[in-house]
C-alpha cells in the first residue's frame, strides 16, 4: 500500500502559564506535549490513534493539519510537506475537530458555501456536493436555520460536511461522535466506512475502544506524547480485547494506573 502520511520524530513542547502549571500540577514551565514521534498512515485505511486525555493526540493531529508546526521532525502528506508546504497540504486534507466552533449568526447553507469557495470548488461541484451531504445527513431542512438554534447534534454534523467540503482524499478526525446521541454516533460511523469504501484514507482520534476496533485497520497507542506501540489492529491487541490490551501497555509504561 501507498504511504499517504509519514511522520517523522516529531516533537512539540508548550511554554506553560502560572494558572496552567498549577492545572498540570507541575513547577516546570514546559510541557512535552509530543516526543519524537513517529508513524506511517496508508492509502485508503482507517489509522486508528488511541491515547489518554492529555496524550498528545490533538497536539499531533494539529501539526499535522499545518495548524502548529512541530519543533522538530518532519510530517509528508501524499509528498507535501506540512512545514514547508502548508498550502498544498490544506488542499488535500479535511479536518473535523472538537474545537472547529462555527459562528452562530450564520447557516448551514452559508458555511458549507463558504468552505467550498474557500478550497476553491466551482459553483457547479458545490451545488451537487453539498446536496448530497446535506441528504446524507439529515441538514436539509436546517440548511437557513442559524447555527446557534441547531442542536449539538446537528452542529457536529454540519462540522462534519463543511469540513469536507471540497472533497479531500486525506481526512482527519478527532474525537469525531463525543457528546452525540446514539443515532447520530451511528450516522457518523456509517459514514466513515463509506469514506473507506470511496478509497479515502483516514486518520481517527478517539479514546474510545469499541470505535477503534469496530473501524480502523491499524491502530497506535499514544501515552505521554509517545507511541509506544503501533501496527495491524490484530498485532497490536495480541490476542486481548483492545481495552484489555491498551490497559496492560500502560501499566507497563506508567507503572500503575493509580
Amino acid at each position: 500500500m501507498e504511504e499517504i502520511l509519514q511522520v517523522e520524530n516529531i516533537s512539540k513542547t508548550f511554554t506553560l502559564s502560572k494558572k496552567q502549571m498549577k492545572l498540570e500540577k507541575t513547577n516546570s514551565k514546559k510541557k512535552v506535549a509530543v516526543d519524537h514521534l513517529s508513524f506511517s498512515a496508508y492509502e485508503g485505511e482507517i489509522f486508528g490513534l488511541l491515547g489518554p486525555n492529555g496524550a498528545g493526540k490533538t497536539t499531533t493531529l494539529r501539526m499535522i493539519a499545518t495548524l502548529i508546526k512541530p519543533d522538530e521532525g518532519e510530517i509528508l502528506v501524499d509528498g507535501s510537506s506540512s512545514t514547508k508546504e502548508p498550502v498544498e497540504v490544506r488542499k488535500k486534507i479535511g479536518f473535523l475537530t472538537s474545537e472547529l466552533k462555527l459562528e452562530d449568526f450564520f447557516t448551514p447553507n452559508y458555511l458549507f458555501d463558504y468552505f467550498a469557495t474557500l478550497h476553491g470548488v466551482d459553483a457547479a461541484t458545490c451545488k451537487a456536493r453539498k446536496e448530497e451531504l446535506f441528504a446524507r445527513f439529515g441538514i436539509s431542512e436546517f440548511a437557513e436555520v442559524k447555527v446557534a438554534n441547531l442542536s449539538t447534534g446537528m452542529k457536529q454534523k454540519v462540522s462534519l460536511v463543511v469540513s469536507i467540503a471540497h472533497n479531500p482524499r486525506f481526512i482527519i478526525f478527532d474525537e469525531p461522535t463525543n457528546g452525540l446521541d446514539v443515532i447520530t454516533a451511528k450516522v457518523v460511523t456509517d459514514f466513515l466506512k463509506d469514506l473507506k469504501k470511496e478509497g479515502k484514507s483516514i486518520i481517527l482520534s478517539t479514546h474510545i475502544f469499541e470505535l477503534v476496533e469496530k473501524l480502523c485497520d491499524r491502530v497506535g497507542i499514544i501515552i505521554n506524547g509517545k507511541m509506544v506501540t503501533c501496527g495491524d489492529l490484530d498485532a497490536v491487541c495480541e490476542g486481548k480485547t483492545l481495552e484489555d490490551r491498551f490497559f496492560e501497555i500502560y501499566e507497563e509504561t506508567e507503572g500503575s494506573l493509580a
